[in-house]
């Protein structure tokens, strides 16, 4: 066995209803005294509370999904004209997403306190989109110096979107698992993030006001995110990359469709990581484990119930088709990404993509 892994420097705290001291002692360390808190209008109350106790000199709520980047130069011209030393994102993938957009060009520290599962206060990738195009990065820079998570600040997340966004982790783990640059560290840190969000997930639909699902999400989400910050976007995230940025789609909506689609089509090429996916989820086969928690939780189904048009497939699967890493367990044709989308728009059993060569 041969390879080279890279741990990143991250502190992360798990602080069940303590976020705001938690965030205090991040700041302090961090030597903040004047802070920009990042997060949208509708977690402004929120974010007051969290932030109570550090030195504010700015909130800022334009937050918008893919992250802009006429967005993006707007918010780091106002952390510019306030003299921010500190940046604090409140919220899910878009907020932490502006405030590593922020830290991109100027190296400000931040601390991340999630209120979702989308992972990305724990990688150093970035992403942002101009002219239906998203490009994404890798910088050191962008990774949190500090994670608070406080399961509390989940609890108003409803019940789909929980939903949705923990299938978005769970998306990290398995591309996680055969991305290009993943090692038998990846893979342990995703199987471990598929078994807590196989557990946690069903939890939370069972229980929305309980914390113990949603911690078991959190802890999940987090494991995954890590594994894909070291392994790299797979096939999975280059469909959806392209998906979220050329056509507007809901992030963690996405991912929870098109997921299912892209570990059928490549499991059979790679049995040891279906046979550790299918581990994770205690049965004997990576997909119907997938396809089992799936039902458990009434995942989304279907593309076009999101906003992707039939009349969009061809395009989209030449503009995928350009991004694919080389490393995928197996050649991914033309055709294959239109069977991958039409199946992944229609919202059609999975399994239909080992046949090769047929058509839905």
């Amino acid at each position: 066995m041969r390879f080279e892994h890279e741990t990143l420097a991250q502190r992360v705290s798990f602080a069940p209803g303590a976020a705001a001291a938690a965030v205090r002692t991040e700041v302090e360390r961090l030597g903040g005294a004047r802070v920009m808190v990042i997060a949208a209008e509708a977690e402004a109350d929120l974010a007051e509370k969290v932030t109570a106790d550090v030195p504010v000199a700015l909130r800022h709520d334009e937050v918008v999904m893919h992250v802009p980047v006429a967005s993006a130069e707007r918010a780091r011209v106002a952390a510019a004209a306030h003299d921010v030393d500190v940046l604090v994102c409140v919220g899910g993938g878009s907020t932490t997403g502006l405030a590593k957009a922020i830290a991109l060009t100027s190296g400000l520290p931040i601390v991340a306190v999630p209120t979702t599962y989308a992972g990305s206060e724990a990688t150093s990738v970035w992403g942002l989109t101009e002219e239906a195009h998203k490009t994404t990065g890798v910088d050191p820079r962008v990774l949190p110096r500090s994670i608070v998570y406080d399961a509390t600040l989940s609890l108003s997340l409803p019940v789909a979107m929980s939903v949705a966004s923990g299938l978005n982790a769970l998306a990290h783990c398995v591309d996680s698992m055969w991305a290009p640059r993943t090692d038998p560290i990846d893979q342990a840190l995703a199987a471990e993030g598929i078994r807590a969000l196989a557990a946690g997930l069903p939890a939370v639909v069972a229980d929305p006001g309980g914390l113990a699902g949603r911690e078991r999400v959190l802890y999940g989400a987090y494991l995954s995110a890590v594994a894909f910050s070291s392994a790299g976007s797979g096939l999975h995230h280059k469909i959806c990359h392209v998906l979220g940025g050329a056509y507007n789609l809901p992030h963690a909506q996405t991912h929870a469709v098109v997921l299912p689609y892209v570990l059928a089509f490549n499991a059979p090429a790679a049995p040891e990581a279906e046979q550790r996916i299918a581990e994770a989820f205690g049965t004997a086969s990576a997909v119907h484990g997938l396809q089992r928690l799936r039902a458990a939780v009434n995942a989304p189904t279907a593309l076009r119930d999101h906003g992707f048009h039939e009349a969009d497939i061809d395009v989209a699967a030449r503009t995928i088709l350009e991004a694919i890493p080389v490393s995928n367990p197996k050649p991914v044709s033309l055709h294959d990404l239109r069977r991958i989308l039409r199946a992944a728009w229609q919202g059609t059993d999975p399994l239909f993509l080992a046949s090769e060569g047929e058509e839905s």
